[in-house]
Parts: structure tokens; sequence; C-alpha cells
């Protein structure tokens, strides 16, 4: 059964408003947030073995901080066609160029948080789902033989987390 780590960017700049939407890369708080989602993903002993990533500077930047905490992590294959994709690009995306059993994907709003809530036959429970935010990472596991024959509605949820919940675990 194939496994889908589906991330949304950590939280990324504004401050430099002649920067380029492609080129903005993550702010303070998205470097805290991206190693703490590796950190939350290693205790779990959820490792993908394939890491595909939209190839805007914030996307790349998660995955690099993510990575940096998962032993064995990929490196990201960095693909144009992730970046602002619809559901329906992303899910032809991971059909065509997922190879691993379990793969992470990062990626952007509105597509990603539209992508998970499609993919799964039953939402989870937490108010932050609908909403998708920066950080967001969903587990899905898909009773899919092959990345190919994966389809919407099917995914069964393992996990979700937003970095703000990973925070308030580190102050306790």
């Amino acid at each position: 059964m194939p496994r889908l780590i589906l991330i949304r960017h950590a939280k990324s700049a504004w401050d430099d408003a002649a920067a380029e939407d492609h080129a903005r890369v993550l702010n303070e708080r998205g470097r805290r947030a991206a190693p703490a989602l590796g950190d939350w993903l290693a205790r779990r002993a959820l490792v993908p073995g394939q890491a595909l990533v939209s190839d805007a500077a914030r996307t790349r930047e998660t995955w690099a901080l993510i990575a940096a905490r998962l032993e064995g992590a990929p490196e990201a294959e960095v693909l144009p066609a992730l970046y602002h994709a619809s559901a329906e690009g992303m899910l032809q995306v991971l059909r065509d160029r997922g190879r691993a059993h379990a793969v992470a994907m990062v990626g952007h709003n509105p597509g990603i948080g539209e992508f998970a809530a499609r993919l799964v036959a039953v939402r989870p429970d937490h108010p932050q789902f609908a909403i998708y935010p920066t950080g967001a990472t969903t587990v899905i596991d898909l009773p899919a033989r092959s990345w190919e024959k994966v389809g919407f509605g099917t995914g069964g949820v393992v996990d979700f987390v937003v970095p703000r919940e990973l925070a308030d675990e580190r102050s306790r």
C-alpha cells in the first residue's frame, strides 16, 4: 500500500516586495517549523524513499530542513510542475513520478490543501485540515497496487499535524 506524506511549505517571507513569488524563501518561523516537522516524522519513523518538491525556493528550503532531521532522507526531485499545481496536476505528477513505497510531496496552497481533501475518503477531525496552513502535513495510506492506480477519495489518513502543535509540544 503506497504511503504519501503531503507537506505544504513552511511559512515564507514577504518582507522583500521586489522578490518574485517563485524566489521567496522561508522566514524565521518557517525555519523553525520545518526542522520540527522533520523531528515529528523521525519520531514516527516516517522517512520517505522519494521526495517530489516544487521548484520554488520556499518548498526546496522546507524539504532541505525536514530532510536534515531524517536519517536516510532522499534528495529532492525538484519539479516545476508542482509549482502552484492544482489537485489534478499533483495527482498526475504522483502517478507519473511516484516510485518508492513512501513518497513525500512538498507544494503550495490552494492546490495541496485541495489535493489532501480530495485524496482521502474521510477527512481528519481537525480544525486546520480544511485550511491547510503553512507546514501542514498529512500522512495518507492509499489502497492501490501502484502509484499509477491512486485515485481521489480512496486514501486513509494516518496522521495530520500543523507546526503550531509541534511548538506547543516543545513548550510543555
